[in-house]
């Protein structure tokens, strides 16, 4: 295994790493959504390195994705709730 191999599966693994630490971190109040569309991206980078190589962290990779996708939602449903409630008062 070359150098350039070794330095792509390390990326890889730490991609995977941090997309699960991000989707964790999506459900945080304020900055939630932020990290979710950052695991978002991340996972993109890790999953087109697991054409190629075996990835010992595809479960923490596929959690994080998860965990993001779950928190996109709820932050968008409060979101929306927030300005309905914003239109409505307006409206009175």
């Amino acid at each position: 295994m070359s150098h350039a191999e070794a330095g792509d599966k390390i990326r890889m693994l730490r991609h995977s790493l941090v997309c699960f630490t991000c989707g964790l971190l999506s459900f945080v109040p304020l900055f939630g959504f932020g990290f979710g569309i950052a695991a978002l991206r991340i996972s993109t980078l890790a999953a087109a390195s697991e054409r190629r190589y075996w990835n010992a962290a595809r479960p923490y990779r596929l959690i994080g994705l998860a965990a993001a996708a779950c928190g996109l939602i709820f932050w968008s449903f409060i979101a929306t709730l927030v300005v309905w409630n914003i239109v409505q008062a307006v409206d009175l």
